[in-house]
């Protein structure tokens, strides 16, 4: 049977490349982003699942009589960490990715 060792020889980088896939995902997943707004007035944490783990607003920012440009500080600080969160994403499984043709612009 010609080409059998290429397939076994392609089976086997795949799996490497699917375990080496999985473990940059693992190790995406425990990173820490964070962004700021403001001035650094608003900071906003969040992690590789996208999940928030801290918000830290200065006093002297929190204005009862302007609420809605805290509430913007916020909102520009949680898209951008969130924004930073996809681009590392991107940039790290891109590195698999790269060259292959996968359908629906995966990665």
């Amino acid at each position: 049977m010609r080409g059998g060792g290429n397939m076994n020889k392609m089976m086997k980088q795949m799996q490497k490349m699917q375990k080496d896939m999985m473990k940059a995902q693992e190790e995406l997943q425990e990173m820490t982003f964070e962004a700021t707004a403001g001035g650094g007035m608003v900071k906003v944490v969040a992690n590789g699942k996208k999940e928030l783990t801290d918000i830290e607003i200065k006093e002297e920012v929190v204005d009862p009589e302007d609420i809605e440009m805290l509430q913007d500080l916020i909102l520009a600080a949680t898209n951008e960490v969130l924004k930073e969160v996809d681009d590392k994403t991107n940039d790290t499984m891109g590195k698999f990715t790269k060259g292959l043709n996968l359908p629906g612009g995966m990665f």
